[in-house]
């Protein structure tokens, strides 16, 4: 996937200008890439597009206007970037307002070994961003890669293809399939390179 360079980013100035309009396409955009899986997780599957808006969010909430630091926001953001051999997507934990956020963050801890994406017959273990989790602490929000084989991704752009998300968590399993709308949305981000 091509990188996200500077010319691809307006800025916290020109940004303002047509934010609204970007958000609503972006929302569009998510909505087949989005998975739910039970009433904790959610992921969603990035490609370009998603990240760059991202970018242009985090350099507006956080005032970000020098050069040297939307370079390095964008450098942050392209580490996230699929690639030809895999995709990327940000896993959420999403805990109930009234919750014990601690002990229910305790409870899924290990859930960096336990995140599986099913291409037909392709069984792919996430790989998680290193440093958000340790043996005694998750982080609510994960960044997760699934590598592809060249049989996985040519699985991926078989129209038809089934594709689910299975957390194999002792403490939180799931299975959730994924619509054949999903998985047009990230075969498009391979036919547009």
């Amino acid at each position: 996937m091509k990188r996200i360079t500077r010319a691809d980013i307006r800025g916290p100035a020109l940004y303002q200008g047509f934010r609204e309009d970007l958000r609503k396409r972006i929302i569009e955009l998510k909505k087949p890439r989005r998975v739910i899986a039970g009433d904790r997780v959610s992921l969603v599957f990035e490609n370009r597009h998603t990240l760059m808006f991202q970018i242009e969010e985090m350099l507006r909430a956080e005032s970000i206007t020098g050069e040297k630091q939307i370079e390095e926001e964008i450098e942050v953001y392209n580490a996230l970037l699929p690639t030809d051999d895999s995709l990327s997507a940000t896993l959420f934990i999403e805990l109930p307002p009234d919750s014990d956020k601690r002990a229910e963050l305790d409870r899924l801890i290990g859930l960096d070994e336990h995140v599986i994406l099913h291409i037909g017959p392709h069984a792919i273990r996430a790989d998680f961003e290193a440093g958000r989790s340790t043996h005694d602490r998750i982080s609510a929000v994960q960044y997760t890669r699934y590598p592809l084989s060249p049989e996985a991704k040519a699985a991926l752009l078989a129209p038809g293809t089934r594709l689910a998300l299975e957390i194999d968590h002792p403490n939180y399993p799931q299975r959730v399939e994924l619509s054949e709308e999903t998985r047009a949305s990230l075969a498009a981000d391979y036919a547009s390179r």
